[in-house]
């Protein structure tokens, strides 16, 4: 009988949660940074480990605790091909 070797991924590293302090102090720092009152930093009901970052009401992006460098933070932004005037 030939034994079989399964090759897995290594557990996802758990990320740190971002608490309402976190979201408070993006979201003045967004709003600073880019001159707009609109931007809205929210918490995602069912994942802890970010926030959803609105502008007007529309979702633009996520943040997610930098996990390399302790109290900093990552903000994901997705620019769909259909968003962009051609």
């Amino acid at each position: 009988m030939n034994a079989v070797t399964v090759a897995r991924e290594p557990a996802q590293l758990e990320r740190t949660l971002v608490d309402q302090a976190d979201i408070d102090k993006i979201q003045a720092h967004l709003k600073r940074t880019f001159g707009n009152p609109h931007i809205a930093v929210k918490a995602r009901p069912k994942q802890k480990d970010s926030a959803e970052v609105e502008m007007k009401g529309e979702f633009i992006g996520v943040i997610y605790q930098d996990e390399d460098e302790d109290g900093s933070f990552m903000f994901e932004m997705a620019i769909l091909a259909e968003d962009l005037d051609l």
